[in-house]
């Protein structure tokens, strides 16, 4: 389970090269995503799809290869396989027919945000995205924030507002760090209180690119991480 880059191509492990210069095949979320990284590093290696849509069938095919004596390795499209990402069903299945898996750690782009996000307190949630719809969004929002605890979610940059909004609603002193495009050419991090961050969002033109958002709502709350103890 080969983690990649979620933007900037030199962010690629000198471990993960190696793995993928050394396997036969390569296994993809997308081939043609994943054939633009071998093309960069100059890997010539044979790939065959396995995405969201035909995972277990494809996890099938996968293990008859491995019995065959082939060595595998999975990429999803950019960061960590399995982290909002196909990948969790193939090597649950690889694993069940006795082969190992193993990871080839590198990029997330939930940890390359909490990096850069400043205090988060002690503990986060990974929520991956939320649900599309409203009603359930808002309630599902309700319950993270009602933890107390950071948590850190994905959104689309056609729905990122509507969301913000929302966490505004349940929480107006909510305090966010928002990654846009993270590690790419126009990377952008936003850290503030969340009407500032809102603000920042609907004065342009247009909102462009993915996003990773930290949202802190009882910070103040916490005891902090500095502290000894007693």
């Amino acid at each position: 389970m080969v983690a990649t880059p979620i933007g900037n191509l030199d962010d690629i492990t000198l471990r993960a090269l190696k793995i993928l210069e050394s396997v036969d095949i390569i296994a993809c979320e997308d081939t043609r995503h994943t054939g633009l990284l071998l093309s960069h590093y100059n890997l010539k290696k044979k790939t065959i799809a396995c995405h969201a849509h035909n995972e277990i069938q494809s996890s099938k095919g996968i293990i008859q290869l491995l019995e065959q004596g082939h060595d595998i390795a999975y990429c999803s499209d950019a960061g960590t396989p399995g982290i909002s990402d196909p990948g969790s069903r193939l090597s649950e299945a690889v694993r069940e027919a006795g082969f190992p898996v193993v990871p080839i750690p590198g990029c997330s782009a939930v940890i390359t945000l909490l990096s850069a996000a400043g205090n988060i307190g002690r503990t986060f949630t990974f929520e991956g995205f939320l649900s599309p719809k409203k009603g359930r969004r808002t309630k599902r929002l309700g319950e993270l924030i009602d933890r107390g605890e950071t948590f850190v979610f994905y959104e689309s940059p056609f729905r990122v507002l509507k969301t913000l909004e929302e966490i505004k609603e349940i929480s107006p002193s909510s305090r966010l760090a928002i990654g846009r495009e993270l590690t790419k050419a126009f990377e952008e991090i936003i850290v503030g209180n969340i009407s500032t961050c809102i603000d920042s969002l609907k004065n342009r033109d247009a909102i462009k690119g993915e996003f990773a958002i930290a949202v802190t709502s009882k910070l103040d709350e916490r005891e902090d991480d500095n502290d000894k103890e007693d």
